[in-house]
């Protein structure tokens, strides 16, 4: 048993996993039908969890081969290509080795970049710079899915990335791909929503009308605190309905810091006893507190005027017109010119949000320390 319900990091199976059952029928409902997906929502709110859950029923699980790619860490075309075969070799191998010798079968461009252990099972070894030829070898992959013995399920996660890749025709190239391989369905999954909607909503460009948009909204308060309660009560414990609700509206619903934080109270409460509301903020603070010396070192490494940005929107929650003297003047900070320099590098960096003109901390432990730093 899990010693700690509330999990923050993976997929730890259906007991541990908070409602969201509509959108689980909806999404089963779209891949069995045939329908290729476009999942969008902020980071956070448990896309790839979602997937996962989606992936372990059994209509799912007894019935197709699933994968799940995150290509957050790609940089480029290469690494987006080698990132694909692998996390498809991992998912594979537990399958015996008949189904993956399938798959190493049809990857004849890069087979001297695998290797096996003394018990004969395969490893991705290909560094990213020795995919000499990625629209080969995706090719190949291609190829796999659409010959496999059951139909397949692809989740590429993080999807926007391929935005940055220099590559010109990437977009047009797996759309080709996607479109004639009947054998797979394919969800892209993505949270930033302004990119996301450009490749698949903007006639002029290859994905446009070829996937069904699907987003993704927070947990609703009531089956999140039913969720509390229960996972407290089963194990002894008891929190009451308002302190969930508390938690909830300061983290605004969003999946991440609602189980961070319950499972710091969690962890705080005795058996057979009750949560404090006065712990709530003690929570808060030992999350931060566990955070703070990588916080120093990321303030550390920020010019003074980008840290001056970050704290002035940490201080103003959810900061509009950032260019105006109005909001220069309001924090100290130098001139509305110096900001207009600042606030591109933080996006970049992922510090900070751009949502329909209103910007936020990223991390929103982060921006209580800053405003706790000023």
């Amino acid at each position: 048993m899990t010693e700690n319900p509330f999990i923050t990091t993976g997929y730890a199976g259906e007991k541990y996993f908070c409602d969201r059952k509509n959108e689980t029928a909806d999404i089963i409902r779209l891949f069995t039908n045939g329908n290729n997906l476009a999942l969008i929502s902020p980071r956070r709110y448990g896309k790839t969890d979602l997937i996962r859950h989606c992936f372990a029923q059994d209509e799912i699980k007894n019935n197709y081969y699933t994968f799940i790619v995150d290509i957050y860490t790609a940089k480029s075309y290469q690494e987006m290509v080698s990132l694909m075969g692998k996390s498809i070799l991992e998912e594979l191998k537990p399958k015996g080795r008949v189904v993956w010798e399938n798959f190493l079968n049809a990857l004849s461009s890069i087979r001297p970049g695998i290797t096996y252990d003394m018990q004969g099972m395969p490893t991705w070894t290909v560094e990213f710079d020795a995919v000499s030829n990625p629209t080969v070898t995706l090719d190949e992959i291609f190829k796999y899915l659409q010959s496999a013995d059951k139909p397949c399920l692809v989740a590429i996660d993080e999807f926007q990335q391929i935005t940055k890749f220099e590559k010109d025709n990437v977009e047009a190239m797996l759309r080709t791909k996607v479109q004639y391989c009947s054998n797979a369905r394919f969800v892209f999954s993505g949270s930033q929503r302004h990119l996301m909607s450009s490749i698949f909503n903007s006639p002029a460009r290859p994905f446009y009308q070829s996937v069904t948009n699907y987003s993704l909204d927070v947990i609703p308060l009531d089956k999140y605190t039913e969720f509390c309660l229960n996972m407290f009560k089963i194990n002894g414990k008891e929190i009451s309905a308002e302190i969930v609700e508390d938690v909830y509206n300061k983290f605004e619903g969003i999946t991440y810091y609602l189980q961070r934080i319950m499972n710091e109270l969690y962890s705080m409460t005795d058996a057979n006893d009750n949560c404090s509301a006065d712990n709530v903020d003690r929570a808060v603070q030992n999350i931060i507190k566990y955070s703070a010396n990588i916080y120093e070192d990321l303030l550390y490494q920020l010019p003074q005027k980008q840290t001056q940005v970050l704290k002035a929107i940490a201080l103003e929650g959810k900061a509009k017109n950032l260019t105006s003297g109005k909001f220069s003047k309001k924090y100290g900070l130098l001139s509305p010119s110096s900001v207009k320099a600042a606030v591109p590098i933080l996006l970049e960096r992922g510090l900070i949000t751009n949502t329909n003109g209103v910007y936020e901390i990223y991390d929103k432990f982060l921006a209580i320390w800053l405003e706790k730093t000023r």
